[in-house]
């Protein structure tokens, strides 16, 4: 591989209980992801697989540790610098969607370019390309309420790869959905991924969609294992 595009150092993050004690969910997490590669992190449930994710992509602050993006130490950034680097540097597909309810599928992808401060015709133009791409060339007029779920998820990842990120992280992308469509959202969005060129760090329960990336890793006991 070329270039180390994320890394994150001996993570560890700590959160207090109802009762005053103290719950050690990442023990030293490591990982080192690097350009267009693909890597699964799964886990039991409670595992800290979801804070591991946020933690990376700096909307959780670790106990201690290191976040790098693109070499450069970002965790102790202000959050006004998080956000800025944030757009350009990553993207992100939720299990829930989480598209705006009040616009429709092509305006819910043009919102990733609202934020990185970068609308206009030329990203008007490639969003509507990608959502092309993914199938949705009739669709790009209808609200998420007149979308299936595969639909919606296939407008979440046109949405995240709209400002050519340099990884996307996928948490629990096809847990809303049945096996057939979750198979056909993991095979989109693996292929957009290799297309542009884009690492993916993919949270996921399904073994079977883990092994079809690069990487297998797996988060136990506050740590993490590849396998």
């Amino acid at each position: 591989m070329s270039s180390e595009i994320l890394k994150i150092e001996n993570l560890k993050k700590s959160f207090k209980s109802p009762n005053g004690s103290v719950i050690e969910v990442l023990k030293g997490a490591d990982l080192s992801l690097f350009k267009g590669e693909s890597a699964s992190l799964r886990g039991e449930s409670g595992a800290g697989k979801t804070t591991f994710l946020n933690i990376a992509a700096c909307l959780e602050t670790p106990s201690s540790g290191g976040v790098y993006w693109d070499g450069l130490k970002v965790d102790g950034l202000s959050n006004s610098k998080q956000a800025k680097l944030r757009s350009g540097y990553m993207g992100f597909v939720f299990q829930s969607y989480c598209l705006i309810p009040e616009l429709n599928a092509l305006e819910n992808v043009l919102f990733a370019a609202r934020i990185a401060d970068s609308f206009n015709k030329k990203t008007i133009s490639r969003a509507k390309e990608i959502l092309e791409k993914v199938g949705l060339s009739d669709r790009m007029g209808h609200m998420p309420h007149q979308m299936s779920g595969g639909e919606r998820q296939r407008v979440a990842i046109a949405r995240a790869i709209l400002n050519r990120p340099k990884v996307i992280f996928a948490d629990e992308p096809t847990g809303n959905l049945d096996e057939n469509t979750g198979l056909e959202v993991m095979d989109m969005l693996l292929d957009l991924c290799e297309v542009e060129g884009a690492a993916l760090l993919l949270i996921t329960h399904n073994p079977d969609f883990a092994r079809r990336t690069s990487r297998n890793l797996v988060l136990r006991s506050g740590k993490i294992f590849e396998e």
